[in-house]
């Protein structure tokens, strides 16, 4: 597909929070040309949350209440709590009386009908033929839309009202009774819209018959902002977040230790994403890929620098660019007849997927497969319940570890196992395991959990912020 002159820019959840302020700096930039910009916007910072349940805590929303079976009472007031949310959040935004009427009415119109529809799905499922559980997939995904249709509709309203010609593209599905592909869904939304007249301000969810929730929940807004960008040929896709794409957390490191990467390939952002440092999820990033579209990561609040870019080029110089973590539980399976027997490696990750559990890395030996796993430690039991079950001679633990990884384009030539062992032992910590594999992208440390972030410090003190040159020359 030939290359357009615009770009697909994607906006989270957090920055929408605060799109009021970053309105002329941001959105609009240039008054004089403000066009060629496709914005794909997050839901406003909480709502969806509240419309699903927490993504960290775990407090119940609209959907988590009603499939709680909390009766009429629990869903119904977490509603209320929603367009209570989404009213404050546009009245943050909108200054004019008559765009603030508009939002209400939105909200009122959304919500009713989300409303209604739980009412009479509830009622369906009172006979026994139909099975709430059956639906609630697709019930997620209403939900979830409403968020994004919100923030969607809320931005046209501010932009317009400046003075923009603006368009709102609901990807949603609200009241369409027509099943298409995302592509189609897409394509048939976006057929009228010429982005170098107009800003379209477009949905981060899209309702297709693929069920984005059903493979990337909470990710779905990253794979939409994906393929429309691959789809409309743009020029370049673009994230703003709240932070640019450093060599580490400055939380941690220090605002003055830490470096903007500037740019880096989809390589390292597939590593970022293995460890919980999502750059962009990890199918949005092969989409844009092969597609051949650059992917820019950006601070929304200091538009005038260019960030990170993110393609397939390669390092001019190999170099650590970035250090993170993830905390993990190592679940190991030691079994002495393992040796020469086939199966067991199968049969774990066989079980492992049916329970859903997230495989960051694995090493094993003669006698003994281990896995880091990113799941719950009540999910973890269960597992390791049927593994016993299965293997009722073998010995299955588990630990609380984290893992540390040193990441780069390219590491080939550069001794970062062993300064970053240096690096750990001279701060008084001691790695579990240390692993670098062939492609020379990571090398992985296993260390205690409660060292995770004293052992980042160390070893971005010693493998970035120390000069590439002399980390060569230690070779």
């Amino acid at each position: 597909m030939t290359k357009s002159s615009h770009t697909v820019e994607k906006i989270g959840g957090t920055t929408m929070s605060r799109i009021h302020a970053l309105r002329d700096s941001l959105l609009i930039r240039d008054p004089e040309s403000p066009y060629g910009r496709v914005f794909v916007v997050s839901a406003f910072g909480g709502i969806t949350n509240l419309l699903l349940e927490h993504k960290k805590s775990g407090e119940p929303g609209v959907h988590a209440a009603f499939a709680g079976g909390e009766g009429d009472h629990g869903w119904l007031a977490a509603l209320d709590r929603v367009a209570e949310a989404m009213r404050a959040a546009h009245a943050a935004v909108l200054d004019h009386p008559a765009d603030r009427e508009r939002a209400d009415a939105f909200v009122r119109d959304r919500l009713d009908g989300a409303r209604n529809c739980l009412i009479d799905l509830k009622r369906l499922c009172s006979h026994g033929h139909f099975r709430l559980s059956e639906h609630m997939l697709q019930m997620r995904e209403l939900l979830s839309g409403l968020g994004e249709a919100h923030s969607a509709f809320v931005t046209t309203l501010m932009l317009q009202r400046a003075g923009i010609a603006a368009r709102f593209v609901d990807l949603s599905g609200w009241r369409d009774q027509d099943e298409m592909s995302l592509d189609d869904r897409i394509t048939g939304a976006m057929a009228a819209v010429d982005p170098m007249t107009e800003m379209p301000i477009v949905t981060g969810y899209a309702q297709c018959r693929e069920g984005l929730m059903r493979e990337f929940d909470r990710g779905y807004s990253e794979v939409t902002f994906s393929r429309l960008a691959a789809l409309t040929g743009a020029r370049e896709a673009i994230i703003h977040k709240e932070f640019h794409l450093s060599s580490a957390d400055p939380r941690l490191v220090g605002e003055q230790a830490v470096r903007k990467l500037g740019r880096t390939n989809y390589d390292v952002a597939d590593q970022l994403s293995n460890l919980g440092m999502e750059a962009i999820h990890p199918r949005a990033a092969k989409t844009l890929r092969q597609s051949g579209v650059a992917l820019r990561v950006t601070n929304a609040f200091q538009p005038d620098d260019p960030g990170t870019l993110i393609d397939d080029c390669a390092a001019e110089a190999a170099a650590v660019e970035i250090v993170t973590g993830l905390a993990l539980y190592a679940l190991e399976l030691f079994e002495q007849d393992m040796v020469g027997v086939k199966g067991y490696d199968a049969a774990i990750i066989e079980v492992l997927t049916r329970h859903n559990v997230r495989i960051v890395s694995k090493v094993s030996n003669a006698n003994t497969i281990t896995h880091y796993v990113d799941a719950s430690l009540g999910l973890l039991r269960r597992v390791i319940r049927e593994l016993e079950e299965r293997y009722p001679s073998a010995q299955v633990g588990l630990r609380a570890v984290a893992m540390v990884a040193a990441v780069g384009r390219d590491l080939d030539g550069l001794p970062v196992l062993s300064r970053g062992l240096n690096a750990l032992a001279k701060a008084g910590l001691s790695a579990i395991g240390a692993s670098q594999g062939p492609r020379q992208v990571d090398v992985q440390f296993i260390i205690e959990r409660e060292a995770m972030e004293d052992a980042i410090r160390a070893l971005h003190a010693a493998l970035i912020e120390t000069d590439a040159p002399a980390i060569r020359a230690a070779a």
